[in-house]
């Protein structure tokens, strides 16, 4: 059974504001898994947040694939 993908952080970058947004500090982050998934977004804050929001959602979506994992065997 091949194992799933593990998610991680590939880039974060300051990025101008979306459209219809306002304020600054606003960042680019793109998250991938293997050559299979590529997760792209955007993230106002401090470089420090929002790397610290990413490593989150990484850190969920790697546990959210590893139960997955367990249920298949």
């Amino acid at each position: 059974m091949p194992m799933a993908p593990t998610y991680e952080i590939v880039s974060i970058k300051r990025a101008e504001p979306p459209p219809n947004t306002e304020g600054a500090n606003w960042y680019e982050y793109i998250i991938a898994a293997d050559d299979t998934s590529t997760i792209h977004g955007c993230r106002q804050g401090s470089l420090k947040a929002v790397t610290s929001a990413v490593e989150t959602i990484v850190s969920q979506l790697n546990e959210r694939h590893a139960k997955k994992r367990k249920k298949e065997k």
